[in-house]
């Protein structure tokens, strides 16, 4: 069932047959750098069983993204529940397959999740978090108009914040 659609894109919900591509991007080192490690088979399985959970739980979760053109996967992208700071808020989080990285894909895709999180889902406001070296990350958050909102030290590390308001 196709969730959101874009110009380029749609979004659907992931299914297990799905683990052999959303291992390219969850077990690759790369693409996993600002994690603790990139993925085992086993944690592709739990990741994608945890967004089917969070389907029936919250009505979102992360969403394969898949190309319109061909049909092809090409990473996950969605709102899923996070605890940020102690505050459990709707975080926009993607991955996306390095060799369709920088052409605008993960924008695309969190900018239509920021709108489906407000006019689906009627949030009042999203998030967006990354450990302080995720430049990347942030500057998808910036550009769909998210904006610094703290930062805070969590297991040793910094992380970054950015938040929206609906019509901010």
């Amino acid at each position: 069932m196709i969730i959101i659609k874009t110009k380029r894109l749609y979004l659907r919900e992931l299914v297990p047959t799905d683990k052999t591509e959303l291992a390219k991007v969850l077990s690759d080192p790369e693409s996993m750098q600002y994690y603790p490690a990139p993925f085992t088979d086993t944690k592709v399985d739990n990741w994608i069983n945890w967004n089917i959970e969070n389907y029936c739980k919250y009505q979102h979760g992360l969403w394969a993204v898949i190309k319109k053109d061909g049909d092809e996967f090409i990473g996950d992208c969605g709102i899923t529940m996070q605890d940020i700071n102690g505050e459990i808020v709707p975080e926009i989080g993607f991955h996306i397959i390095k060799e369709f990285c920088n052409q605008g894909y993960a924008t695309e895709a969190a900018q239509a999740c920021k709108e489906y999180a407000f006019e689906v889902l009627k949030y009042p406001k999203v998030y967006s978090y990354t450990i302080e070296q995720n430049i990347p990350s942030q500057g998808v958050a910036k550009k769909i108009g998210l904006k610094f909102e703290k930062s805070y030290s969590e297991s040793g590390e910094t992380h970054i914040v950015h938040a929206a308001i609906k019509n901010d």
